[in-house]
Parts: C-alpha cells; structure tokens; sequence
C-alpha cells in the first residue's frame, strides 16, 4: 500500500473504498451481534432473579422451622444473587465495546468518503470512549463488594 504524509496529521496510508467499506460492515455486524448478545443477557438475568425469588418464597418459615438444612440453602440462593453482578459488569462491558466499535466504523466511514458539504463530522456519542476498560473487577467472592 503506498504511503504518503501529511505535515498535519502524520503518515497517511491509502486503502481501497471496498477494503474500507467491508472493514466498516464488518464493524458494524459485530456492533449487531453485541447489541443481541446484551439482550439475551438481560432476558437471561431477568430469569435468574425471577426463579431465585421464587425459590426463596418457597422456603417459608415454616419450612425452615420443620426442616432447618433448608436455611443453608436460603443462604445460597441469597448469595447466588449476588453473582448477578456479572450481567451489569457484562453489560458495561458490551456497552463500552459497541461505542468503540461504532467509532471506529464512523471514522472509517468519513475517512473514506470524506464529508459532504452541510454534512457534520461524526456524532458526539459516536467518538471512543476514553477509558480502555469501564470494568475493572475480573472475579466476585461472596461478601465482597468493589465499586467501580
């Protein structure tokens, strides 16, 4: 590919139209495929909590009183709740990657048409976020809690 450069903005490398453009639908299918797997993600917790409160009002008290064993469980089914943490940080996750995405997919798509005259640059919610990662926590122990 032959490079030139540009005193103002550094090396610039040309790329045929079609590259960019499959670059660009490729970009945006993954976007696509995010936004679908942050759905079923929510569907997914939406059960869980349905099934984990449902299980915990069938251990009534007076279940508990006949049978004590069943606290332990109690206890159980109250900390898997706690694992729910797992959608929100993986949705923060999905989030986060699909406005990079879609920045990047913008930004190819200027770059390679350029902007028409009345047209405005990328939107604001279209540009990278500046963190690299929103999440920082990679495991959850029952009884902790780290806020991010």
């Amino acid at each position: 590919m032959p490079s030139t450069s540009d005193a103002s903005s550094g090396p610039v490398v040309g790329v045929q139209v079609m590259a960019l453009a499959e670059i660009q639908d490729a970009l945006l299918t993954s976007l696509h495929d995010l936004h679908r797997l942050e759905g079923l993600l929510d569907h997914a917790a939406t059960n869980l909590i349905q099934r984990f409160a449902s299980a915990d009002a069938a251990l009534s008290p007076q279940a508990l009183m006949a049978q004590p064993e069943l606290a332990g469980l109690r206890d159980t089914l109250r900390s898997a709740v706690t694992e729910l943490q797992f959608h929100d940080m993986a949705t923060q996750l999905i989030t986060h990657t699909s406005k990079v995405l879609q920045a990047c997919s913008d930004r190819l798509g200027a770059q390679a048409m350029g902007s028409e005259a009345g047209e405005e640059a990328a939107a604001p919610d279209a540009v990278a976020p500046d963190r690299p990662n929103p999440v920082t926590q990679s495991e959850m122990d029952a009884g902790s809690i780290e806020l991010f």
